[in-house]
């Protein structure tokens, strides 16, 4: 018996259900009980729509399962309502768009007898249509607040519509638009985070020509220059077809022999200069205002740890700064496929520890936090030692802390000589966002890099020069400026 003959002879009891292993399980009992075409086709053809979906693509028109009527007119319903925006890198919503349609192609059978087929192919179609319509709208929603899916694409529309529902939600979406307004804000959390790519060439290094490239930056002797014109004079060189007479008699010598050949090895013997004049280097390309302000991916690859301030001296427009920096932070980290954990921290023993994702526990601990009032004391020992003890473990070595407050606290010495000694042997970097009008000792002392929010007024409820953007310092550094030798750079 042959190789290709036990193989066969393997895999023909089970055709064609051996062709499900393409598949993942939970797409198994809606593939095999379709009563819509050719089994063997549809099973050979699913994995080839699965895939044209994941890439954000409609799948070819002859992948038609043995039934073009009914496939065609479900496949036209999802290029109408682009589902294809929903399915792109999402699996789980990939595998739900195939579940819903091989459901309703399930229900042709069901159709009565008096009712054509082609009528029970329309009604089937429009009612996938006003199914996809609604759940459509639910998640673009989310994908308007989180910017992806993640592992939410894999909730039930029941699900889904429970956490729609919640108070919470319409003031997500408010966060979520205010965070539009503060472009500089997002692209500091973007970059916050190590394991970065390795950085591009500045477009003036890029712009200028290497050594080998340039001609002006050769020896002499390596330069290709076009063929030779007049003669401009001499130079000093080792070019022996260039050489002057002068140089020829010293080789008849028997003691200025020796002195040509220093000369020539130091290539210092007179050559007459017909070289032709050198092309003139081009202006190295400046960068113009659109390139500088067009912003890059995010830099940031590490995982994240966000210490939030929910003392009693956040409320107000400072709060929904705050709750945008976490918004952001969690699109930042699920856009980058890491790591993010929220420490939230009030007074002494008030400390909240979770972890942001795009869970469904993830996002109702979200949605927890945008509903709730920031209120207490400040005690920011508690986060940063939390935060020292969790970059120390597996899985976080490469982790950035990113400190959200008005700045209103002081760290003991204690706690700052644990937190250098964290940067010095695990290269830990802390960033601070400051959302108040200057900036403290302590923040100074603890942040490596930090970001100021000056106009967090404008984010108040209210009017007037609360509302505005109004800021009644002109500057953060009012500590340095009054008190020069209080903080140590």
């Amino acid at each position: 018996m042959t190789a290709a003959t036990a193989t066969v002879s393997a895999t023909a009891p089970a055709a064609p259900y051996h062709l499900l292993g393409q598949l993942p399980s939970a797409l198994w009992r809606w593939a095999v009980v379709c009563s819509s075409g050719a089994t063997e086709r549809r099973l050979a053809e699913l994995p080839r729509w699965r895939a044209a979906l994941e890439r954000g693509q409609l799948p070819p028109p002859e992948l038609d399962w043995g039934d073009p009527d009914a496939t065609q007119a479900l496949r036209a319903v999802l290029g109408e309502l682009t589902l294809t925006d929903l399915t792109h890198d999402h699996p789980a919503m990939a595998q739900q768009v195939l579940q819903s349609l091989l459901w309703h192609l399930d229900g042709l059978i069901d159709r009565p007898p008096d009712e054509p087929r082609a009528a029970a192919i329309g009604r089937q179609a429009e009612a996938f249509r006003e199914s996809w319509q609604l759940q459509r709208q639910g998640w673009e929603e989310v994908m308007a607040l989180t910017q992806t899916l993640g592992e939410l694409a894999q909730l039930r529309w029941d699900e889904l519509q429970g956490l729609l529902n919640r108070r919470e939600w319409a003031e997500a979406q408010r966060i979520g638009q205010r965070l539009a307004l503060m472009p500089e804000l997002r692209r500091f959390i973007d970059g916050v985070g190590r394991r970065d790519p390795v950085p591009e060439a500045p477009a003036a290094a890029r712009a200028r020509p290497s050594a080998r490239d340039d001609p002006s930056q050769r020896p002499d002797d390596d330069r290709r220059t076009p063929e030779p014109g007049q003669v401009d004079g001499v130079r000093r060189a080792r070019v022996l077809a260039r050489m002057a007479g002068a140089e020829s008699v010293a080789l008849t010598h028997p003691v200025l022999r020796r002195l040509w050949r220093a000369r020539f090895a130091e290539g210092q013997l007179l050559c007459y200069d017909d070289r032709a004049p050198a092309p003139r280097a081009a202006p190295a390309p400046q960068d113009t205002p659109d390139s500088r302000d067009r912003p890059g991916p995010p830099r940031g690859r590490g995982p994240l740890i966000v210490c939030l301030d929910t003392s009693g001296s956040m409320r107000g427009a400072p709060e929904q700064v705050a709750k945008a920096c976490v918004l952001q932070a969690l699109r930042s980290a699920q856009t980058g496929r890491r790591d993010c954990r929220l420490l939230a921290f009030g007074g002494r023993g008030e400390l909240l520890e979770q972890t942001l994702a795009l869970t469904p526990d993830g996002l109702g601990s979200l949605l927890d936090l945008m509903g709730q009032n920031f209120d207490g004391g400040t005690d920011v020992q508690t986060p940063l030692e939390r935060a020292v003890e969790r970059v120390q473990q597996d899985g976080w070595r490469q982790a950035d802390v990113l400190i959200v407050s008005d700045g209103e606290f002081g760290v003991t010495p204690a706690t700052l000589d644990a937190l250098r000694q964290a940067k010095q042997a695990l290269g830990l970097r802390v960033h601070g966002i400051l959302i108040g009008d200057r900036e403290t000792i302590g923040l100074v002392e603890v942040c490596d890099h930090l970001h100021w929010v000056r106009d967090w007024r404008r984010h108040a409820d209210g009017s007037g020069h609360t509302a505005d953007g109004f800021s009644p310092v002109h500057s953060r550094s009012l500590t340095a400026l009054y008190f020069p030798n209080a903080i140590r750079r």
